[in-house]
């Protein structure tokens, strides 16, 4: 099984909405997903502007009223194997509680970015051992050989490109568009996690 985790600020919003979009879409699949936040308060539900954008984008209204806030510790990030930050001070926070990640852990939408600029067979065999080698292996060795894109992409326009928008106690216009950005960016975890287990 791979264990994905989404870490935002209150995990109320975008880390818990962008969890149950990878569970819909790898819902066939080995794979567990979870989500906690950098400041959070534990026990909160998703805000009701979230639940409400998570129905929208295919989750049941049950799984969205489900969920509850979790404050993100080390040991959350020893068992993931594909941490998933919504913006660079999340990731910052993520690296600063386990150093070791800081190769293989990236925003949502940086990796979207980069992923975009490597084909399915340059992720695959980069880096490939001469053996066979477990799923989370070839997800981690995948994510090395992303990392590597960090000094040769054209940066984005802005740093904050990078970040999923935080939408909480703003408008249904921001909650909207933080939506719409994880759902394009979605894709590019999606095509990780496949080939990780396709091997």
């Amino acid at each position: 099984m791979l264990r994905i985790l989404t870490v935002c600020t209150g995990n109320v919003c975008r880390s818990p909405l962008a969890a149950l979009m990878l569970e819909q879409r790898l819902s066939e699949l080995d794979v567990q997903v979870s989500s906690s936040g950098t400041r959070a308060r534990p026990g909160l539900p998703m805000t009701s502007e979230a639940q409400s954008i998570a129905v929208e984008l295919g989750a049941t209204q049950a799984a969205a009223s489900a969920h509850v806030s979790r404050f993100l510790d080390t040991t959350q990030l020893q068992s993931a194997d594909f941490v998933i930050a919504m913006a660079r001070d999340h990731r910052r926070a993520i690296v600063e509680l386990n150093p070791s990640l800081s190769r293989t852990t990236f925003t949502l939408r940086e990796l979207d970015r980069l992923v975009a600029l490597t084909d399915d067979d340059e992720l695959v065999l980069s880096g490939k051992p001469d053996g066979p080698e477990s799923p989370r292996a070839t997800l981690v060795r995948m994510l090395a050989h992303v990392a590597t894109r960090r000094g040769i992409a054209p940066p984005p326009d802005s740093p904050d490109d990078d970040d999923v928008v935080d939408p909480y106690r703003r408008s249904r216009r921001a909650y909207t568009l933080s939506g719409v950005q994880l759902a394009r960016a979605l894709p590019a975890v999606e095509r990780l996690v496949r080939l990780a287990l396709a091997r």
